[in-house]
């Protein structure tokens, strides 16, 4: 595939301003001041004040200033009670004691009274203010804001390391401590001058992190800061930020915001209210998401999810693919260094069929998962052997794999086509292929034979509308998956409308070589991902398998879904097993909710059982009170006996989730590369706009 256009030949002075600039709107310098703390996987670390485990127990303040009230009456009592004599006089005895009787009717005895009257009602003012919490009461009354919640939950604001401290993050002291603080005093002097955004910071990090491990590159490192500044180590595209951001980013933790926790009583209370964000620690287990038609799935997940990764790829840390049928919102094409437009004519880009691999039983294996992977009863072995038996032959022939009208007159044994590529081997020598062809033209028409249903699935490829396409001769630029090792943005636009059953087979193509060829990658340093915005119809066994070994590939896949009914029954299971991420949006159906249930598991949870029990007096003149108030408050005077139990129970019903999941929400649970798991938490998503 040719190589992106390289960059400008005069970088511009500055780039340009997204629509959401880092950490929603402050410059770089406090942007990267910024505390970054995260308890939990998905937690928005960016400005996050974590929270005790465990609601502390809270006074509701009517209760504290009634108790106030009473207490400060009550301390009056007792002060007008000593000062008017009735308790007597022994509140007085320091006082006799400790002035000489010389003193009376003087100046000093007259001091010295009102001295111990003051110290005695400070005394009592202390001890009751101590019994009426008038302290507590006084900072909630008089506090607010972060600082009023801090002291109420026992949690402390992050500290900001200070601006042009060794430490401070504005100022490089990675490079200061490698000796290189010409460079490091460079480049904050680009951020502070407005020159360099998030995305050359993290690029140039990231560059810096390549010197470390290789510091051979430190002379070329040194030398492209000196020369471009902010511009330096450059994308290959040229570009140092997308058109336009949908969504909230913090390139410095890798995250993008997703949304923000319910602060309802369904989540944990640690939880409630956090921001929740996903990075490649959670998609490195891979996404599933299912939500009917209008959820949002698009707007609200993948394409934030997106344009995250097109961002982390110009600061050379991913490379993400995103498929999705024609029209489809994912980002504008300048966003993009590849864009495929399969059956669209003004198409720059080609989608290589074979995934960019010489092998004939690795091309075939790719193929026949793609053509019939989804063929109940079809074995796809065989029918990668019987692919191979064809493929091997041709390429020995010809120099390359067929396009898709020669594979097509292959597999319907169109006797010119299948004449000349015997000569052609004949006439080369090569007897072994000879002999694949002999054992194909003996399989052919046995039972079970899968050719005839390969035939089928070509011919669906084979149409007007994929006329150029799918080339194999050299006349057009394919995009192969075997690119995954270079930081790429890529969208394949499928023509979903007016040939679905051949977008599902490009969708399944795509992801089958998506898996092989990101397993195979011997520089796995870059983040792969890829997005499948409609994963109808597309998932085999051998996809779902595949599915849990791209987490030791420092890779991930996103599949969206608008219901689980577009996956086989069998497959329904092993699926919600083997991604670690599932979010379940508002609107699944009952029968949906009872998979994801079964999946979260059950948590034990402390049951309260209330019985009310009719007081029944004996005296007559309790009973005519009892009378009296249920003739006041029409109720009979009752006892309450409270039972507190341990009781097992699901995390989220089936019920609850198709019907107490508000519009814009979903409830979402995620998984670390590590192993580290968050319980589903009811999520208000933000989207994109």
């Amino acid at each position: 595939m040719p190589r992106p256009a390289g960059p400008p030949a005069a970088p511009p002075a500055a780039p340009p301003r997204p629509a959401h600039a880092p950490g929603g709107g402050p410059a770089l310098a406090d942007w990267l001041r910024t505390p970054r703390v995260s308890d939990g996987p998905g937690v928005w670390a960016y400005g996050h004040v974590p929270r005790p485990a465990e609601e502390p127990e809270r006074t509701p303040t009517r209760q504290l200033v009634s108790g106030a009230l009473i207490s400060l009456l009550a301390g009056l009592l007792l002060w007008s009670l000593l000062w008017n004599g009735y308790l007597g006089g022994f509140w007085l005895w320091p006082l006799y004691m400790f002035t000489p009787d010389s003193w009376a009717g003087t100046m000093p005895a007259v001091v010295a009274a009102y001295t111990w009257y003051t110290a005695v009602a400070l005394m009592l003012a202390v001890g009751f203010g101590r019994l009426g919490r008038w302290p507590e009461l006084a900072r909630r009354l008089l506090t607010g804001g972060a600082a009023r919640a801090a002291r109420a939950e026992g949690t402390r604001l992050p500290d900001r390391p200070a601006p042009g401290s060794p430490d401070d993050p504005a100022g490089w002291p990675e490079l200061r401590r490698a000796g290189l603080g010409d460079l490091a005093d460079l480049l904050a002097a680009e951020a502070a001058s407005g020159r360099m955004n998030d995305v050359d910071h993290a690029r140039i990090r990231r560059a810096w992190d390549s010197v470390r491990a290789d510091p051979a590159r430190a002379t070329a490192f040194a030398g492209a800061v000196r020369g471009k500044g902010a511009a330096a180590c450059l994308h290959p595209s040229g570009a140092r930020d997308l058109p336009v951001r949908a969504a909230r980013h913090d390139l410095l933790a890798r995250q993008v915001l997703l949304g923000t926790a319910d602060p309802g009583t369904r989540n944990p209370y640690a939880r409630r209210g956090t921001r929740l964000a996903l990075d490649p620690a959670v998609l490195g287990t891979s996404l599933l998401a299912v939500g009917p038609s209008g959820a949002g799935k698009t707007a609200l997940l993948v394409r934030p999810v997106v344009e995250s990764l097109a961002l982390q790829a110009l600061a050379g840390q991913a490379a993400v693919v995103a498929v999705a049928a024609a029209g489809t919102r994912l980002g504008p094409d300048d966003g993009f260094d590849v864009v495929v437009r399969i059956g669209d004519p003004a198409s720059v880009h080609d989608l290589d069929l074979y995934g960019g691999t010489t092998d004939p039983d690795e091309a075939a294996g790719l193929l026949a998962e793609a053509f019939t992977g989804d063929v109940p009863g079809m074995e796809v072995r065989r029918a990668a052997t019987a692919l191979a038996q064809l493929l091997g032959p041709f390429r020995t022939a010809y120099g390359r794999f067929p396009a898709v009208p020669e594979l097509r007159e292959l597999l319907d044994r169109v006797p010119a086509r299948l004449d000349a590529l015997r000569s052609a081997l004949e006439a080369a020598g090569a007897h072994a292929m000879i002999r694949e062809l002999d054992a194909r033209d003996r399989q052919h028409g046995t039972p079970g034979d899968p050719g005839p249903a390969l035939a089928d699935r070509v011919a669906l490829l084979d149409r007007p509308a994929f006329d150029g396409f799918f080339d194999t001769g050299g006349r057009s630029r394919p995009f192969s998956l075997r690119s995954l090792e270079h930081p790429l943005r890529v969208r394949i636009d499928l023509p979903e409308r007016g040939h679905a059953d051949a977008s599902r087979i490009l969708a399944r193509l795509v992801l089958a070589q998506f898996s092989a060829c990101a397993a195979a990658r011997t520089d796995r340093s870059l983040f792969a991902f890829l997005a499948l915005d409609d994963a109808s119809h597309t998932l085999t066994p051998q996809s779902v398998r595949s599915l849990q070994r791209l987490r030791t590939a420092n890779a991930g896949v996103l599949l969206a879904l608008r219901t689980l009914d577009d996956v086989p029954e069998a497959l329904r299971t092993p699926l919600l097993g083997a991604v670690g991420c599932r979010m379940a949006f508002s609107g699944v159906t009952t029968w949906d909710g009872r998979r994801f249930a079964e999946a979260w598991g059950t948590e034990w949870v402390e049951a309260r059982d209330v019985t009310h029990r009719t007081v029944f007096a004996d005296q007559p003149l309790t009973r005519a009170v009892h009378a009296f108030r249920k003739l006041v408050t029409g109720k009979a005077v009752t006892t309450d006996a409270v039972t507190v139990r341990q009781v097992e129970r699901e995390r989220w019903s089936a019920s609850d989730l198709a019907h107490s999941v508000p519009p814009g929400h979903a409830v979402l649970s995620l998984t670390t590369v590590r192993g580290e798991r968050a319980a589903p938490l009811l999520v208000r998503l933000e989207g994109t706009g």
